[in-house]
């Protein structure tokens, strides 16, 4: 059933203390609470822009810097995203999203394929928004479709203010993974020759 769509997790290492509750069909709300301003930002966006349900408590070592926080929050949402897909049976697989934000544009494509892939083609113009360094970006993205079991695929076509171009990154990744995990009444089972997914 599609209300079931949800997943909870907790992830505790000695770098971070991740607590995460994702549902797919929701209505674009939730608690975002990372340690690190930005990416709990982009986490809102991605969450209202999908329309899903997401609360996050993360509490990491943001005193060393972002990147076990943004990295496990990665490891974290996938994992929920796999498991709240169960069987993946009815959903449309694919999803393919184009953002603008003011004068950047992003593309985001994903296939649920259980096959994990991340494609980036995205040159930021600084290393860091506020205080967060923009390699992070890619490290969650890859920690998302790896554990997610998802390819997917992002592109910045163009821009010049790196906010900018991050934000339309999270906005279309939202867009295309709401359009992924649609259920179609039309298909079948799974949408895949191989039976599987």
């Amino acid at each position: 059933m599609e209300n079931s769509r949800r997943a909870e997790l907790v992830r505790k290492t000695n770098e971070t203390q991740i607590e995460l509750d994702f549902t797919i069909d929701g209505t674009g709300s939730g608690k975002i609470e990372t340690g690190v301003p930005f990416m709990s930002h982009m986490l809102d966006l991605f969450t209202k822009h999908g329309q899903f349900d997401l609360n996050v408590n993360a509490n990491g070592d943001v005193e060393v810097d972002d990147h076990h926080t943004t990295e496990d929050i990665g490891i974290c949402l996938g994992q929920a995203l796999q498991k709240a897909l169960g069987d993946k049976k009815g959903i449309k697989r694919y999803g393919n999203a184009f953002v603008p934000m003011d004068e950047a544009l992003a593309q985001v494509v994903v296939d649920l394929s259980n096959r994990p892939h991340l494609e980036m083609r995205a040159e930021f113009p600084s290393q860091k928004v506020g205080t967060f360094d923009t390699e992070l970006v890619h490290e969650f993205l890859w920690k998302l479709a790896l554990e997610a079991r998802m390819n997917l695929h992002v592109i910045v076509h163009y821009g010049h203010n790196t906010h900018h171009m991050i934000e339309a990154v999270f906005k279309a990744l939202g867009r295309a993974l709401d359009e992924a995990t649609t259920i179609d009444p039309r298909i079948q089972g799974v949408p895949s020759t191989k039976g599987m997914l």
